[in-house]
């Protein structure tokens, strides 16, 4: 049973700044950044309504951070290999998928969870 603390945390490989977003934006479009995690839950302007819907069936709340807000906890845990999803359970965060499982779902996050 999950406790209030309960939850999974993705972590955007990308500044949460108005500079970082926006240059994220223009680099992802001219090939020259790439973030796995932002291509599962963003299409070009805004969240995806396939990553609502599978974020809705999730076991436990998703929470989204940037490299650059992420908490102190999840920072140790990531050690800078982003983007991640860690999994916080009864205060105690551990790993759960690293940017090459990201990449590897190609963009779903559905079938992680079934």
């Amino acid at each position: 049973m999950s406790t209030n603390n309960d939850e999974l945390i993705g972590v955007y490989d990308a500044d949460g700044t108005l500079v970082g977003e926006v240059s994220y934006w223009i680099g992802a479009r001219l090939g020259r950044r790439h973030c796995s995690l932002c291509d599962v839950t963003h299409g070009l302007v805004s969240e995806k309504a396939s990553w609502r819907d599978c974020k809705a069936a999730l076991p436990l709340p998703f929470v989204t951070y940037h490299r650059n807000d992420m908490p102190e906890d999840v920072r140790r845990v990531a050690q800078g290999s982003l983007p991640t999803v860690v999994v916080r359970r009864q205060g105690i965060v551990s790993p759960l998928l690293s940017p090459i499982e990201i990449d590897a779902a190609g963009g779903i996050l559905k079938s992680w969870w079934e």
